[in-house]
Order: C-alpha cells, then sequence, then structure tokens
C-alpha cells in the first residue's frame, strides 16, 4: 500500500493534478463569480470534489455497483454527500454544486471499471486501495483544518497503483521460497 501510494503520488505531482485540478475550479470561477468581489468558487470546488471522491463509500460503492450491480451504498453516499454538499455551501458557497460533475465521473468511472475487470478483483485489492482512500482522507482533513497544505489530488494515482504493487509483491512471495 504504502509503495503505491508513494510512486502515485510521484505520479500525481508529474502530472500535476493537483494545479490541473485547482485551475478547473479556477475556471468555473471565472466563469460564475461575474461581479462579486471575492469568490470562493474554485476553492469550494476542489475541496468539495476531493472530500465526495476520495472516500471509502466512494470506492467501496463504485466497486459494489460495478461488480454485482447493487447501488445501495452509493444511495447511502449520495443521502450523505447531499447532506454534507448543503453545509460546505453554507461555509464555501455555490461551487460546491460543481463537484457534482467530478462525482459522476470518478463514481462512473470506477463503477465501469469495476464491472471490466469484476474477476480480477478480491478482497485484498479492495482493502488496499481503500487504505490509501483512508489516507487520502486524512490529507484532506489537514487541508480543511489548515494545518497543512497537503496536495491531495497527487495522492490519487496511488488508487490504481497499489493493488498492481499487491500483485507484484504477490509474484515476488510466490517466486522467492
Amino acid at each position: 500500500m504504502l509503495t503505491g501510494l508513494l510512486v502515485g503520488v510521484a505520479v500525481g505531482e508529474a502530472l500535476r493534478l493537483q494545479d490541473r485540478l485547482e485551475a478547473l475550479g479556477a475556471w468555473f470561477e471565472r466563469r460564475l463569480a461575474r461581479g462579486e468581489r471575492r469568490s470562493r468558487v474554485a476553492e469550494a470546488f476542489v475541496t468539495t470534489s476531493l472530500i465526495f471522491c476520495v472516500g471509502p463509500l466512494t470506492l467501496l460503492g463504485s466497486l459494489d455497483n460495478g461488480i454485482r450491480g447493487d447501488a445501495t451504498l452509493l444511495a447511502t453516499k449520495a443521502i450523505l454527500d447531499g447532506v454534507s454538499s448543503v453545509a460546505f455551501a453554507a461555509a464555501l458557497g455555490r461551487g460546491v454544486y460543481l463537484s457534482v460533475l467530478t462525482v459522476l465521473v470518478v463514481q462512473g468511472s470506477i463503477s465501469a471499471g469495476a464491472f471490466l475487470i469484476r474477476d480480477a478483483l478480491d478482497a485484498r485489492t479492495i482493502l488496499v486501495t481503500t487504505a490509501v482512500g483512508g489516507t487520502i482522507l486524512i490529507g484532506m482533513a489537514l487541508r480543511l483544518l489548515d494545518l497543512k497544505a497537503v496536495r491531495v489530488a497527487s495522492f490519487l494515482p496511488g488508487l490504481l497503483l497499489a493493488p498492481i504493487f499487491l500483485r507484484i509483491a504477490d509474484a515476488i512471495r510466490s517466486v522467492v521460497p
């Protein structure tokens, strides 16, 4: 998990994921914040997109939807995100509601990907991916509390790389006695 997370952060930084997500938020802000002196559209979009898209329920719900066709966890997550979005909107403004686009893309992609590779996913793979998602949430908490400016979007490739490194470790263990 740790190797996947660290390599994922390196890849995320090389791809400038945080910068690109912030640029997308700034683009939304320029389009929607006309006439306002100080707009928080970009901050609201980036913050809530990351919060709503990296949690364990996002991953588990999307995987469950893709593998078994069960949307129960996603429906539960939708209710929780809806209630949270009202609180975030009160604090950060209307940019929060733009995160629905990110949620649709991320959850839809995970569900579609899980459907396509459902035979390769096992409990350990889901566990390591969820662990990386939990670590990303800790980074998000540090960012929200203004304790540390963690570039959380750069961690996202770790969600894909951790299961790959798990498989590599399994292959090495099976070869080395």
